[in-house]
């Protein structure tokens, strides 16, 4: 695969940052992950959106205004001839030398890279993590950073119930969001999801389906669980359902009719 970095375009097995970069020392910068269909870019001004939003809130600079960035991807994915994948943008503060001081003028770091498109993803058995938190007070559950390891340690401990998910509460123990996911379920015929102020991350997918479709936000309880018909996850490449969370079944266990028809219009 070829990778964009820095303006360049270069084998992926020769791409290299530097070891100090803030990125690799000190997870300080954003991503994006974008579906390829057909040659083009699903949802890409959503996706540029949301990366300017959190690179102005850490001070990060884009090294490339709006117009030349959507050419830096759409040149990846010529270079990589992808009609089906994904592009991955990762934007960091770039190189520095030891501590948390910002230099001023710091050059960031702009990598894109290509890859296939994965198998998709079996139903989710999740489990509810109960040794990590979701702190909703904190401004970074609505950014996309790469640092992902509250999510890592929620998925270690589903993997160690034999679930294929993790499912985040926050700190007053209303569900947030899944490990790498948004999350819906069917409440009494209504579609609804977390709200963002408990800790969602404001997903481009999510976005998509809160401005089409009949769908509320509501702070919700674990407990709601045993009450929905249905449920399923959502991120920029894929439709989950969701058919069970801590070992018992949503409604009857099986992929409901609402996530069939999400899948149909968004998958």
């Amino acid at each position: 695969m070829i990778t964009y970095l820095n303006g360049a375009f270069i084998k992926e097995e020769e791409a290299m940052v530097s070891s100090n970069d803030r990125g690799l020392t000190l997870g300080d910068g954003l991503f994006e992950t974008m579906r390829v269909r057909d040659g083009k870019l699903q949802r890409l001004k959503l996706h540029t959106n949301r990366l300017h939003y959190g690179a102005a809130y850490l001070g990060i600079t884009v090294p490339l205004h709006a117009a030349e960035l959507d050419s830096a991807l759409t040149d990846t994915l010529v270079a990589n001839e992808l009609e089906e994948g994904v592009l991955r943008l990762t934007l960091t503060r770039g190189a520095a030398g030891r501590g948390l001081a910002i230099a001023q003028n710091n050059p960031p770091t702009l990598i894109i890279t290509a890859g296939d498109m994965p198998k998709s993803p079996d139903p989710a058995n999740a489990w509810i993590a109960k040794t990590i938190s979701r702190n909703e007070m904190s401004p970074l559950s609505q950014l996309k950073t790469i640092s992902y390891l509250e999510n890592i340690i929620a998925r270690r401990e589903s993997d160690s119930k034999n679930a294929n998910e993790a499912i985040l509460l926050n700190s007053k123990g209303f569900v947030a969001e899944a490990t790498i996911s948004n999350l819906f379920v069917v409440i009494n015929g209504q579609l609804t999801t977390p709200r963002v102020e408990d800790g969602a991350l404001p997903g481009v997918m999510r976005a998509n389906i809160l401005s089409q479709l009949d769908c509320i936000e509501a702070s919700i309880k674990p407990q709601i669980f045993s009450e929905a018909s249905e449920g399923f996850l959502t991120n920029s490449l894929s439709i989950r359902p969701l058919i069970s969370v801590d070992e018992v079944p949503l409604g009857n266990g099986t992929v409901g009719s609402v996530t069939k028809q999400i899948i149909k219009l968004f998958g």
